[in-house]
């Protein structure tokens, strides 16, 4: 069975602290209890890594452990991402259970309501807003201090963008604008970590099969107006991408990568 806890206060691991090679294969995954953020976590801890897992859910987070191969070192933190303070607990309980940090998926996401403009409440708009950016700065905040103060410094984040970081969709005003910041929040990571030996790159995913995506196989609005049911992909694909973007040395980084249903309206989209 994979040893996890729950317990933020859990005893730091020495062993991991000693030898970097181990320390370096700690991951945090934010939205680990269902969809890509459950994928990428069991590929992670498939690979040998030590893997946080955060997200709102707790009994979501029990069932992504129970998933995960026999012997797998996980931690559960049931994590707000909206919160500083429970983002502050998350990444202390990494430091004292693990020693450092090696990796941040910064996955956590929402949709939003789907609709016209005009219609979405300012509520709506801040939610998604809360979520998609103010979660994934302050994970990427919590996880830079970590990463630059650990000895030896130095690790990497990869933030979960989107095709809605290039293209919107009909209705997605609050998802899209989000989409578009992650790709400056990125940016603005990879040239702030440069002196601290810190890597950030993003994965722009298009139709995984996940609960989020599962009006696209019923069929979803297209630009033109039609509603036609799209391609999917496995999610476990898009895992695969992210541990290879992980377990390339700090010295090199895939910048933006872009993983999606080979079919799906993206190229020619609208």
């Amino acid at each position: 069975m994979p040893n996890n806890t729950t317990s933020p206060s859990a005893a730091p691991d020495h062993a991991a602290a000693a030898d970097p090679a181990r320390a370096a294969t700690v991951a945090v995954v934010t939205g680990a209890g269902s969809g890509i953020g459950r994928a990428v976590a069991l590929e992670l801890a498939a690979a040998g890594w030590s893997v946080a897992l955060a997200g709102r859910r707790a009994e979501a987070l029990r069932e992504t452990a129970e998933l995960a191969p026999d012997g797998a070192d996980l931690l559960t933190v049931p994590t707000d991402v909206t919160r500083p303070e429970e983002v502050d607990a998350l990444f202390a309980a990494v430091r004292d259970r693990f020693g450092r940090l090696g990796l941040l998926f910064n996955n956590a996401g929402a949709f939003g309501p789907p609709g016209p403009l005009e219609d979405l409440s300012y509520d709506a708009w801040r939610s998604v807003v809360d979520v998609n950016l103010n979660g994934a700065f302050l994970c990427a905040q919590a996880a830079f201090r970590l990463m630059k103060e650990q000895e030896p410094r130095g690790g990497r984040i990869i933030n979960n963008g989107s095709i809605s970081a290039h293209v919107p969709r009909p209705h997605s005003v609050a998802y899209t604008a989000t989409k578009h910041a992650i790709t400056g929040l990125t940016k603005s990571l990879s040239l702030d970590g440069r002196p601290y030996d810190i890597a950030c790159g993003q994965i722009d995913i298009g139709n995984a099969a996940t609960e989020m995506t599962g009006r696209m196989r019923t069929g979803i609005l297209q630009a033109n107006g039609q509603t036609a049911v799209e391609p999917v992909m496995d999610a476990a694909d898009v895992a695969r991408t992210v541990l290879h973007m992980a377990q390339l040395p700090l010295a090199a980084n895939v910048q933006f990568a872009t993983v999606m249903a080979t079919t799906m309206p993206y190229i020619g989209r609208g």
